[in-house]
């Protein structure tokens, strides 16, 4: 309140003090009561139900991942069930089934898929903000007719792969293949579909967004992570990103980072990480090496280790 009133009109004191009990802002210096209709905008956390103050303000929030986006309601539960008896105890049975009974096929294709979307997202351990965007966007490509003619699980998939781009959480077709099911082809057949069809604009993903990720899986040091960074930068700066998977160059950088540090790691351990092939690894990591001149470097690493190791055999 001190933002709108910045003195006393009596005696023209900025001393003031907003009591939140009455409503009231008093000079301090003088007493006059400024203003006793204050109207505290503050959310109210108080709830009389049964007799007994809660800090409970509101029921669930709205939900997407929910088929009635949490604003169905429930007809008692089986305490209540337990007190009735005879023709009373019929009825309240009849009223909780037909609450119950999903009468819509919206709402029964809804039911089923969220179920699925909540399964992939918790196998592949996705925030909820990335299952709340997915939901959302099935709901959209349901109430467009997109579903009609392909598989639930295909849309669910590409709906959730839509969702983690727009999220910026890096996750590759394969590991949603390998989460649903489906084909990766298709997931991305049915996501290319559904952004087009929705007019869902979604920013090509960046190659630093999988870096973390791939270098925990591969067990490297955060010194191989900051030199892969850097690799991307100077890659980006060059343009070698543009036109190519950025898993692919992301998994290359890494490779080439391992090398400069001394961490050696096979084309086909990084390629299995990276859900590429090794044909790609090497293409990039060639690339890399070509364009950013390293290749003096990584041949010096590599005779240094051929030397070390014809010593050992020696010994």
């Amino acid at each position: 309140m001190d933002g709108f009133i910045k003195r006393c009109p009596e005696c023209g004191s900025i001393n003031l003090f907003y009591n939140k009990e009455k409503g009231e802002i008093i000079c301090k210096d003088c007493g006059l009561v400024i203003d006793d209709k204050v109207i505290d905008l503050g959310k109210e956390w108080r709830d009389f139900d049964d007799d007994s103050v809660s800090r409970r303000r509101t029921g669930a929030p709205m939900s997407y991942s929910q088929y009635d986006q949490g604003l169905g309601t429930s007809i008692g539960s089986a305490a209540d069930l337990s007190r009735l008896k005879g023709d009373s105890k019929n009825k309240f049975i009849r009223l909780r089934r037909w609450q119950k009974r999903i009468t819509t096929a919206i709402e029964r294709n809804l039911k089923l898929a969220l179920a699925e979307l909540k399964r992939i997202t918790s196998f592949l351990n996705l925030p909820e903000s990335v299952q709340e965007e997915a939901s959302r966007i099935y709901r959209l490509a349901v109430q467009r007719g997109l579903v009609r003619g392909r598989s639930m699980e295909s849309v669910v998939t590409g709906a959730l792969y839509a969702a983690c781009r727009a999220h910026e959480v890096p996750r590759t077709l394969e590991e949603l293949s390998e989460a649903s099911g489906i084909d990766k082809k298709e997931i991305g057949r049915t996501y290319r579909f559904i952004t087009r069809e929705l007019n869902i604009r979604i920013m090509p993903s960046n190659p630093r967004d999988y870096l973390s990720r791939f270098a925990s899986a591969l067990k490297l040091s955060p010194e191989t992570q900051t030199k892969a960074l850097e690799l991307l930068a100077k890659a980006q700066d060059k343009e070698l990103t543009s036109g190519r998977g950025p898993t692919g160059i992301a998994a290359a950088a890494l490779y080439v980072a391992a090398l400069l540090n001394g961490e050696k790691r096979t084309q086909r351990e990084v390629a299995d990480v990276a859900g590429v092939t090794e044909v790609t690894i090497r293409n990039r990591y060639k690339e890399l090496l070509r364009e950013l001149g390293l290749e003096e470097d990584v041949k010096k690493i590599k005779g240094k280790r051929r030397k070390r190791q014809g010593s050992f055999e020696e010994e």
